[in-house]
């Protein structure tokens, strides 16, 4: 992907078209939106196209269509806020016997199925057998990012990410190398160990992380929820934006799902496992009246040292469709 190219428009497919995948896991970094981050890299490609007969190859052809990338997100993050998550509030953790509440009045940080980075023809793959998937787009880090400032995001990526230099970050960014080491220092410095911290990518996953994972799941399809928070820590959280609150421990979590989940029997839903996030991840069906399965939530789980650290359920339709799951599943 280093090549230097010179050469005409007419190769500008071929020569670009390997590094759609990794610059929609680029842009969605940015972003926190993997539908934003789809348009943004649309907008890359058109950018890119136009602009193709006049690239000298001063640089290689992806740090050139990173550069357009980069751009084109940082001019859509002045039309936007951050994307948080529902931990990333500020608030206390929520009382589970309490009706959950929707906040649409924010934009709130999106799930990346593994799929919308290698093709939507992919067959979905089992947690337990996906191989290496997209550096640092896991759930923790994304949302970390969005405590950044958009350059200091910008910075960040560039270089601890994509292990661009300074002189390279300062030339895609149009500032000085200073600006950049020092925008650096004080991403750092906000962010922590904000990548450390981040979930096990699946190919990372022990043999005890991956059983865990399917006892969750059959745990979940039997509606035992002893069994489900079970394989919980002492401090897992549960999150599930639109809704504004997370709760913590197991005991909470448990009191959740008992009274807020609309399943109730052995049955009630249906996992199907894929990947978001280079996580392990799974599309939770709820079975409806007629007894077909209908989409209820893609759930993407924090899995370390054989228990669950943390799970995420998003009830945007388009996280169910990026992950090439059906919108039904037929009665049993």
């Amino acid at each position: 992907m280093s090549t230097q190219v010179d050469a005409p428009r007419a190769d500008f497919e071929e020569t670009t078209a390997p590094l759609r995948g990794e610059l929609i896991a680029h842009c969605y970094r940015m972003l926190g939106s993997a539908s934003e981050a789809e348009d943004l890299v649309q907008e890359t490609y058109l950018r890119a196209w136009k602009a193709y007969h006049r690239f000298e190859g001063r640089s290689s052809v992806r740090t050139w269509m990173y550069t357009i990338a980069t751009n084109a997100c940082l001019t859509a993050l002045k039309q936007q806020g951050r994307r948080p998550l529902p931990s990333g509030l500020g608030g206390p953790p929520g009382d589970p016997r309490e009706p959950v509440v929707e906040d649409r009045s924010r934009d709130w940080l999106e799930p990346l199925p593994d799929q919308l980075v290698w093709g939507r023809d992919a067959v979905p793959v089992d947690p337990a057998e996906a191989t290496e998937v997209a550096e640092a787009t896991q759930l923790a880090f994304v949302a970390a990012l969005q405590d950044l400032p958009p350059l200091q995001r910008a910075v960040l990526v560039l270089r601890d990410v994509l292990q661009l230099s300074a002189a390279e970050t300062a030339t895609a960014l149009e500032t000085t190398v200073a600006s950049v080491n020092s925008a650096l220092q004080r991403s750092r410095a906000t962010i922590g160990e904000g990548l450390t911290r981040a979930g096990r990518r699946v190919s990372e996953l022990t043999a005890a992380d991956r059983e865990v994972f399917t006892a969750f799941c059959d745990a979940f399809e039997r509606y035992d929820i002893p069994a489900v928070v079970g394989v919980m820590t002492d401090q897992a959280t549960w999150q599930m934006p639109p809704f504004d609150r997370f709760y913590l421990g197991p005991e909470d979590i448990a009191s959740l799902i008992g009274h807020q989940c609309p399943a109730k029997a052995s049955g009630d839903l249906r996992m199907v496992p894929v990947v978001a996030n280079g996580q392990p991840a799974v599309g939770m069906y709820l079975r409806d009246a007629d007894g077909a399965y209908r989409q209820f939530q893609l759930c993407v789980v924090d899995i370390r040292d054989g228990e669950v650290q943390g799970v995420v359920g998003f009830f945007d339709e388009s996280a169910f469709e990026h992950a090439g799951l059906p919108e039904q599943l037929p009665a049993r």
